[in-house]
């Protein structure tokens, strides 16, 4: 196996969560233990076993997509264009220049797409009939298009797909863009991870298999896989250590002082 040929940095960062539509609001929360659990608001949850989610609050996509595009869009691929503007705007990428196209490249890795599209779509399928299946089903639907629009906005033309890897998909996806660039096969990959999966197929199979808390009587505590805090919430843009002038690498995202533990409940 070759030896990697080059250092890689991370130049800038975007996040949409829960907690937060951006990255310092999103850290901050984690900082101060704040949950984004909270009744689900996209679709009536009542007859559902679970009843809560962690949904986007607040996002405005008209902030990163036009009217028409975001129309045709999948909320997933509405929440990746989102960080991913955020992130090229961070590294000094934002207004398109600084960066050869060519040796630009986007992943955006997602475990399920656009599940939203889908329900609707096969709802219309049912009580319309297939005539009436927009013609955008299929490209607002699969993985890949979160990946194929932010390439498309940044005129992105190195290389360009999605990972598929279930709950590892946006690490996946990182990984595989620090060795894109490790290797000299492009020079700067928008990286990261997409996902709007707070839908009745999703949360009534995600329940039924038993992956999902059914602590409805207290959401905001109801996510407790570990005692310490994580945060992964990309796309983020890479780039290798050149010769020549680049953008300031991100600062690290961290404080003086550890943040405090949450307390829960037993």
């Amino acid at each position: 196996m070759a030896s990697l040929k080059r250092r890689v940095v991370i130049t800038g960062a975007g996040c949409v969560s829960s907690v937060g539509n951006d990255v310092a609001t999103t850290w901050q929360s984690l900082l101060d233990g704040r949950s984004g659990g909270a009744p689900i608001t996209r679709f009536d949850a009542s007859a559902f076993k679970v009843r809560f989610a962690h949904e986007v609050k607040g996002f405005d996509v008209g902030l990163y997509m036009d009217r028409k595009e975001a129309k045709r869009a999948d909320l997933y691929t509405q929440y990746a264009m989102g960080a991913a503007v955020q992130a090229m705007q961070d590294a000094g990428f934002g207004d398109g220049t600084g960066y050869v196209p060519e040796r630009t490249g986007v992943i955006v890795g997602s475990g399920i797409g656009g599940i939203g599209t889908f329900e609707e779509q096969h709802t219309t399928l049912m009580t319309s009939g297939p005539g009436r299946i927009s013609p955008f089903f299929i490209p607002m639907f699969i993985g890949d298009i979160a990946a194929g629009t932010v390439s498309m906005r940044f005129q992105a033309k190195g290389p360009n797909y999605a990972t598929q890897s279930a709950c590892a998909s946006s690490a996946h996806a990182i990984g595989d863009a620090f060795r894109i660039i490790a290797y000299g096969d492009a020079d700067v990959m928008i990286a990261g991870g997409a996902e709007a999966a707070v839908t009745p197929m999703a949360i009534g199979g995600f329940g039924n298999m038993q992956a999902l808390s059914t602590r409805n009587d207290s959401p905001e505590t109801a996510s407790r896989p570990f005692d310490q805090l994580y945060w992964k919430c990309p796309p983020l843009p890479l780039r290798p250590r050149a010769r020549r002038p680049m953008p300031r690498p991100l600062p690290p995202l961290t404080t003086s002082s550890p943040p405090t533990k949450p307390s829960l409940p037993s």
